[in-house]
């Protein structure tokens, strides 16, 4: 006996025309999420009509007030009511969806902000008089002149009072405010010739300003500098390395920060394709890629990077947010980006963050004693007597060691990592620099020396393969045959040979000796599962690379091994010559540099 679906209407359902109110609401729901959403179509209007300056402030995290100001091109009265027309945009024809030179194309916004809440534009042209227009849930009131400058005001209040149930939906005023600042940092950081003020206005008596980024002078590249140092910080901007590569149409700039200087989330990570902030899986992937042989799994490295290239080689038309991009041939975004950092970091020599040194001196910073001792100078070393030991209260007891060999000082340490004066603790190296002294870890440099020189073996000669007696057959879906077959190539570059075996099915028939023993099955899978959530696999390479990084440090120097003077300052010249040795296999420093200047200053001489 068959039963009626209670869920489904035995009536025959009918198609109906939805009005526009509806249409709106429904747009708004795909683009404005949140205030913070509201603010970056707001902003992004601003820019795309030339604005110098714009004022972004709002009110209870956004849901009561939000008000974007700009000095760009403005509207005239016959344009006013265009824009507030579903699909109305001046900055497309519609003839080529591909051909987009602009933050907004999609004419969504202004309509579907005046769907959900109360929206005034005030707007005046160059050589017009100004006028102003209101949307209340959808219902347009008549233009009325208004008396401002050259540009536009957006006025949005109440947000969602027309869809109260996305209400419920919306976070803390705080942290709806810390979305709206992060909106207004992305899109300074895309325009560092532009102003950009942010202003908290919950209480109308004391305006507070949040945000403020001053218009940048100077080249692209000093701008850009200048303005990811007001954004991301000084310390970012001091341990950042410059990137310019090109590639088959696509021209990649932008920072990226030294290994040494890297973060315990991914919330440093800064991505934008023709000067659009973006949130892509493919560009975050090529930039974990590029530091995974630096850095260790919970760490994450810090990046501004900006991707220009033809709009025709990229469609941003793809979610209406406009936060996700394809790339017509993805496998060149991803490839320039890894290269690009990769011969930065290279080119960054033994170079480690200025943070390690910060680091250092704070801990060195004596803390205040809770009573003040006072001890009679000594112009002799203590005795290591065991009545002394016991009876001092200040040294405590002291080991006898045996003298260290004093060795010849050299002449003007001009090397940058100085000249070796001794050894403590059998596994700290202490050099004289010119301008102040460095501390090397000798088994963390050592052991990333060695591992360089490893993978610069495994380079020249490839991956030592072990071919199976018995290929393993891995039944596999048709969809995920192909995307392995894709990437056959590079996996046989690290000694995993794979080829396709029919029906859906691979074949292993090689895998890298240096693992021995392993589990083809297990690995595959987990290439496929890395595969698909960030269209790159660097699987094998990691596995082959984690063996020699252990091998690297079972031959390096062991801590608590003695070193004479010749060979510390081989230690030293070797980490100078060496690319990436400013940081261990791990992404810990192998040193710290103290500048003479900040050595005085914890003795109190300046």
């Amino acid at each position: 006996m068959v039963h009626a679906d209670p869920n489904i209407s035995q009536k025959h359902p009918i198609i109906r025309q939805l009005d526009d109110a509806a249409i709106n609401r429904i747009a708004a729901g795909e683009v404005v999420e949140r205030p913070a959403s509201a603010v970056k179509e707001l902003v992004e209007n601003a820019l795309d009509a030339g604005a110098r300056r714009i004022t972004v402030d709002y009110a209870d995290g956004g849901k009561t007030l939000l008000r974007v100001q700009d000095d760009g091109c403005g509207m005239t009265e016959d344009d006013l009511p265009l824009a507030l027309a579903r699909h109305a945009t001046s900055k497309i024809d519609g003839s080529d969806l591909l051909d987009i030179h602009t933050f907004g194309f999609r004419g969504e916004a202004l309509p579907s902000l005046g769907a959900v809440g109360r929206l005034t534009i005030a707007s005046r042209a160059q050589g017009a008089a100004g006028v102003e227009i209101t949307v209340s849930g959808g219902d347009t009131g008549a233009l009325k002149p208004a008396a401002l400058n050259q540009g536009t005001t957006v006025t949005l209040r109440d947000l969602f009072y027309a869809t109260p149930a996305r209400l419920k939906f919306l976070r803390t005023d705080r942290a709806e405010s810390q979305a709206i600042a992060d909106v207004v940092k992305r899109l300074a950081m895309a325009e560092p010739f532009v102003q950009f003020v942010l202003r908290d206005v919950s209480n109308d008596d004391k305006p507070r300003e949040v945000f403020r980024a001053e218009a940048e002078q100077g080249d692209l590249f000093g701008a850009l500098h200048g303005r990811l140092a007001r954004v991301l910080g000084r310390e970012f901007a001091e341990n950042a390395l410059a990137i310019d590569a090109e590639r088959d149409g696509l021209h990649l700039t932008g920072y990226a920060a030294l290994p040494t200087y890297s973060r315990g989330s991914a919330v440093a990570q800064y991505l934008f394709v023709n000067g659009r902030p973006v949130r892509d899986k493919l560009l975050v992937g090529a930039l974990r890629g590029a530091y995974f042989d630096f850095l260790s799994r919970d760490r994450h490295p810090a990046a501004a990077l900006f991707i220009d290239c033809d709009p025709n080689l990229v469609d941003v038309n793809v979610h209406p947010a406009k936060s996700e991009v394809r790339f017509r041939d993805p496998g060149i975004a991803r490839g320039l980006i890894v290269s690009a950092l990769r011969h930065a970091l290279a080119n960054a020599g033994h170079r480690a963050s200025t943070t390690v040194a910060g680091a250092t001196l704070g801990a060195m910073t004596p803390e205040q004693p809770a009573a003040r001792v006072y001890q009679m100078d000594r112009t002799a070393r203590p005795s290591a007597s065991p009545s002394f030991a016991e009876t001092s209260p200040v040294w405590g007891r002291v080991e006898t060691a045996p003298e260290p060999v004093v060795e010849e000082p050299q002449e003007a340490p001009d090397y940058p990592l100085g000249a070796a004066r001794g050894q403590v603790h059998e596994n700290y190296i202490i050099a004289q620099t010119a301008t102040g002294m460095v501390i090397v870890d000798q088994h963390a440099a050592h052991e990333r020396l060695v591992y360089e020189k490893l993978k610069r073996q495994m380079a020249e000669t490839g991956v030592a393969r072990q071919a199976l007696l018995i290929p393993e057959i891995i039944e596999l879906s048709d969809a995920e045959c192909a995307t392995l077959m894709e990437v056959a190539a590079t996996l046989g570059e690290f000694g995993l040979g794979v080829e396709s075996f029919g029906g859906g099915a691979i074949a292993v028939r090689e895998t890298p000796a240096v693992l021995g023993t392993v589990d083809a099955r297990a690995m595959v899978m987990d290439i496929l599962d890395e595969l698909s959530d960030q269209n790159s696999s660097n699987l094998v390479q990691a596995k082959v690379e984690a063996i020699l990084s252990r091998v690297a440090c079972h031959g390096s120097i062991r801590s608590g091994r003695r070193m004479r003077a010749e060979e510390m300052n081989a230690l030293l010249r070797d980490m100078e010559a060496t690319p990436h040795s400013g940081q261990c296999n791990h992404g810990r420093p192998t040193y710290v540099e103290l500048k003479l200047s900040d050595i005085e200053r914890l003795f109190g001489r300046t």
